[in-house]
């Protein structure tokens, strides 16, 4: 996996002060993305596990809230091997902090089993997500009153609640 950058006190992609991974590769090639220079999968440098201590030496200030992971496509088939790898560390080591993904996929249809993007590491990322922001951006639905997300289509989930009950539960942050 590569990634493009590693924004650290981010406040754009979450509640709180977040750690910012920007992964490289995507294919939904949305019109109008705002970094379609990531859609390359060798797009910046190679992800290694300097790149995962660097995040998760910075991820354990105090200051911090949590993880956003966003590209690029986090959830291309390619990517998740070591998506799933740091989301586990940030789990084990720093338990308190939430993880937020974006995902130009959309959760109940391509993230499930049969899904276009569900691998055998989907269900253990999603389990371990707290937000997900879903939907491809649409140029015709874009808003920029919207709360960390750029158009209308797109959903901000709470994961926690989502796999509990089955269904999609939308965050009071869609509002």
């Amino acid at each position: 996996m590569y990634y493009g950058e590693i924004i650290t006190a981010d406040c754009a992609n979450g509640v709180g002060l977040r750690v910012s991974l920007f992964v490289s590769g995507c294919t939904n090639h949305c019109k109008g993305c705002f970094q379609p220079q990531t859609w390359a999968f060798d797009y910046g440098k190679p992800y290694t596990s300097e790149t995962e201590e660097q995040i998760i030496s910075e991820l354990s200030k105090e200051y911090y809230s949590g993880l956003t992971i966003l590209g690029g496509e986090p959830f291309e088939p390619t990517n998740q091997q070591e998506i799933v790898k740091l989301i586990r560390r940030v789990k084990r080591e720093l338990p308190e902090r939430n993880i937020w993904i974006y995902t130009g996929f959309t959760y109940d249809k391509d993230l499930v089993p049969g899904g276009c993007r569900y691998t055998e590491f989907t269900d253990e990322i999603l389990d371990n997500t707290d937000i997900l922001v879903d939907g491809r951006f649409v140029e015709e639905l874009r808003n920029l009153m919207l709360n960390f997300r750029g158009s209308e289509n797109q959903r901000i989930i709470d994961m926690k609640q989502t796999r509990e009950k089955d269904e999609v539960i939308l965050s009071p942050l869609n509002n």
